[in-house]
């Protein structure tokens, strides 16, 4: 009868604000990867870009073993002189590290990083061992 319809989308209803009320409640430890990164690959190499606004270059330290590649640094606090207060922040500081697992191996000696408005992109080289190689197929 109409009664039990209603009875349905009203437990319906009561299961889905009770997921949304533990949802809202639970937590929120797990803080967004820094810095975020894009990786794009082609058959000559990867280029990997960080966003680091505040960052110096001479705080950014990058490094190559095996086909990991480890992005470390420093992003200094904000001074803004004596006496001041701040209303908010939000803006994160101190030491951070990323570590990226690569596709294949790269020439390390190759590799070219280059930090502009805030933004550092790192070229790295396929090692030529793990290039694509196209095979020639013969006439018998």
């Amino acid at each position: 009868m109409w009664w039990s319809d209603f009875d349905d989308r009203r437990t319906t209803l009561l299961r889905e604000l009770e997921r949304i009320m533990r949802e809202w409640e639970r937590p929120k430890t797990a803080a967004p990867a820094y810095p975020a990164l894009n990786v794009w690959a082609n058959p000559e190499g990867l280029i990997v870009t960080a966003e680091l606004p505040g960052v110096e270059p001479e705080d950014i330290e990058i490094s190559i073993v095996d086909r990991t590649l480890t992005l470390s640094g420093t992003r200094r606090p904000d001074t803004n002189g004596e006496g001041i207060k701040f209303h908010r922040r939000e803006r994160g500081h101190g030491k951070f590290t990323r570590t990226l697992q690569l596709p294949f191996g790269v020439e390390k000696e190759k590799v070219d990083a280059i930090f502009n408005k805030g933004v550092l992109s790192i070229i790295l080289p396929r090692a030529e061992a793990e290039k694509p190689r196209k095979v020639k197929v013969k006439a018998a």
